[in-house]
């Protein structure tokens, strides 16, 4: 841009903010590389098994051939601007994607056409429902043997309760049948650059009428005026047949579907065209909603006129220094502008503002409303934090992130790069949430937790390479929590003197506590409203308040090894006061030790990870393998097998799954593959 130029607010209604998600190995990267290679954005196609994926850019994700990082790009398709961010599809890094979801407009979600839904399909599914993005399907892979169109939608419909419906149905040939405007679309020339569309002869209509019918049963559902032309065996006009359906998609009522290969280079335009035409413009969604300075819910409308409100979703590295990603909600953001961050309360300037493609970066002048953009020079915001005018503060929804389930020891090689060592796991963790550094209290060791095996081993392998940091590791030990196993009642008698020099100081007070078990993932319910016994009826403010410190004291840590405590109710069922010697000190120490009292009469129980786990394997290997996963203590849900392929769905303890991979190819002659997920802290 020329230096002087003022920069215009974009026409919303040309943008689309989309996010691509799938489980891994579905394709979803090699799909995004097609979509920036069709629309120029990029002049080559980066294969993902050659580790050149423009979107996969840290070594890391070249070198193991997966997505790390979600990454933010730009390409333009007839006259529209497509902002795109490529999710991971391994659950260890499924922050990106509740992160990313969080600031999109709409989603495609990439499936394989011989598998259909699997499950992190199914944990994308869920985080776009939680955050009501309108979504489509590319039922990818349909070049491989054993794929189905129609079986993957149905897929949809029986695992994840959707309504999917056909748009573009693949066919024999590498060509798709175009249901809507009823057109046969091939692709040829140089990678499947060059689209020809004609209309569709009749043989080959013939091939797609079923999924044609179901397109017209799902428009019919939507539109009574559809309904009327369909009922009276007509052909609806393509012009109201898409009009109804991005009602529906946007309604979140339906997900249209499309199929392809995107390795083969077919069926990916077809699908950009429905991004253009289905989802919405960032104008076409509900407004967001935050709270302002009075606690007051407020309307965040899409309006560059308006004080700013944005959020930052992402912390991220930009060749050594910190940078911001931050989706613009209402209002302009400039480089010199100062903000305000509404979580940690502090203004900060902002130095730079860049559009962003994958690793690299461009300086533009200004950042409008529904634009997603990186920000340089703020040193304080961090993952969820609300970037506001200062004039004007507003607290839009945080991000939430899960808490990790697998620790490591971790020290550096040499003494004297433990300074070294802290300052880049701090860094990490500006980065990650889910990447947390603790200390235990009893070793002294350093110990840093993670979502899983390939997460932590990814940190190491960043600490080598960005730091030259060698590092030394523990052997791996799962995050536990404690319960009890029956309701207990407990008192104690709390009475202390202190000398005091001529002076003594008494303090005294009783306490009765009761705990009682609660239903897994209940968390914590302390009840602190005592009956009042002794020289006084009724609790000061102060007493008050120590007898619910006290509670919750004791509430944060079980009995058996004094990890996090969860699914208990802790009841203050009285507290005995003795005059003045029942200060807020002694009622609050004479209430801890009431519940820790009950909580070590009621059989504490230590609470495992438990992953909620699917197992593929050849047909021929069932037998050993789900041996296998009885004997490590796993409880199989369901078992399938289709096409000399099984699968084994099961809870299994964290534990017990570590180097699981190792173990499965062994048994399977490297055929075998699993996922897993933190489902729930049981009793294993």
């Amino acid at each position: 841009m020329a230096k002087g130029k003022q920069q215009k607010a974009p026409d919303l209604s040309g943008i689309r903010n989309i996010g691509i998600a799938a489980h891994i190995d579905a394709g979803k990267t090699t799909l995004t590389e097609r979509i920036l290679y069709y629309t120029g954005a990029s002049h080559k196609i980066g294969e993902v098994h050659d580790g050149e994926a423009h979107m996969d850019f840290m070594a890391e994700e070249q070198a193991h051939g997966i997505t790390i990082m979600a990454a933010v790009t730009q390409c333009p398709w007839k006259g529209h601007l497509i902002q795109v961010i490529d999710t991971p599809g391994h659950v260890d890094f499924t922050i990106e994607v509740e992160r990313s979801m969080r600031v999109l407009d709409g989603a495609i979600l990439v499936l394989d056409g011989v598998r259909g839904v699997e499950p992190q399909t199914e944990t994308v599914w869920r985080q776009a429902t939680r955050n009501d993005l309108p979504m489509m399907f590319f039922i990818n892979k349909m070049d491989r043997p054993g794929a189905d169109f129609g079986r993957a939608m149905a897929t949809i419909r029986k695992r994840l309760g959707g309504e999917p419906v056909p748009i573009c149905a693949p066919i024999e040939g590498d060509r798709v049948v175009h249901l809507i405007d009823r057109t046969l679309i091939a692709f040829g020339g140089k990678l499947g650059a060059e689209v020809t569309v004609r209309p569709c002869d009749d043989a080959t209509w013939q091939t797609v009428a079923d999924h044609r019918e179901a397109l017209l049963m799902a428009a019919a559902d939507l539109d009574d005026d559809v309904a009327m032309v369909v009922l009276e065996e007509e052909d609806p006009e393509p012009a109201d047949l898409w009009r109804v359906i991005k009602q529906g998609c946007l309604d979140r009522k339906i997900q249209p579907c499309l199929g392809g290969s995107a390795l083969r280079n077919y069926g990916v335009q077809p699908l950009m065209d429905a991004v253009i035409s289905i989802l919405p413009a960032p104008l076409e969604r509900p407004a967001s909603t935050g709270t302002d300075r009075d606690g007051e819910e407020v309307l965040i409308e899409m309006d560059h006129t308006q004080p700013l409100a944005a959020l930052a979703f992402k912390v991220q590295m930009f060749e050594g220094r910190r940078h911001v990603f931050a989706r613009i909600y209402r209002g302009v953001l400039k480089p010199g502008d100062q903000i305000y961050l509404t979580g940690p309360g502090e203004r900060e300037r902002i130095a730079r503002v860049f559009d962003v493609d994958a690793a690299k970066k461009k300086r533009i002048e200004a950042a409008f409303a529904g634009q997603i953009v990186l920000l340089a020079g703020l040193r304080k915001a961090s993952t969820g934090d609300t970037i506001c005018d200062p004039a004007e503060p507003v607290l839009l929804e945080a991000i939430q992130a899960r808490d990790p389930v697998l620790g490591l020891a971790i020290e550096a090689g040499s003494s004297k790069d433990e300074e070294k060592l802290l300052e880049a796991l701090r860094k990490f963790q500006e980065e990650d949430p889910t990447l947390v550094l603790e200390e235990d209290q009893e070793t002294g060791q350093r110990i840093l937790r993670g979502m899983g095996e390939l997460h932590l081993q990814i940190a190491f392998e960043r600490l080598k390479r960005e730091f030259n940091l060698d590092v030394r590791a523990g052997k791996p030990a799962v995050v536990l929590r404690e319960t009890i196993s029956l309701q207990q009642s407990a008192d104690t008698l709390f009475h202390r003197v202190i000398d005091q020099g001529e002076t003594q100081l008494e303090m005294k007070a009783g306490a009765a506590a009761t705990v009682t078990p609660l239903d897994r993932g209940a968390g914590i319910e302390v009840s602190a409203e005592p009956q009042v016994q002794g020289d006084a009826m009724e609790l000061t403010a102060e007493q008050a308040e120590a007898v619910q410190a006290g509670a919750t004291d004791a509430s944060t840590a079980g009995p058996l090894q004094g990890s996090p405590l969860q699914d208990v109710r802790v009841v203050v069922d009285t507290v005995t006061l003795f005059g003045t010697a029942s200060t807020a000190q002694a009622l609050r120490v004479a209430v801890a030790e009431a519940v820790r009292k009950a909580m070590s009469q009621a059989g504490g129980q230590l609470l495992r990870p438990i992953m909620a786990t699917e197992v593929v394997v050849p047909e021929e290997a069932m037998g050993g393998v789900l041996g296998d996963l009885q004997a490590r203590g796993a409880m199989i849900q369901d078992t399938q097998t289709e096409d000399g392929i099984s699968t084994i769905a099961c809870d299994a303890p964290l534990d017990r799954l570590l180097g699981y991979t190792t173990d499965l190819r062994s048994m399977t002659r490297g055929r075998g593959q699993f996922t897993m997920e933190f489902n729930r802290f049981d009793t294993a």
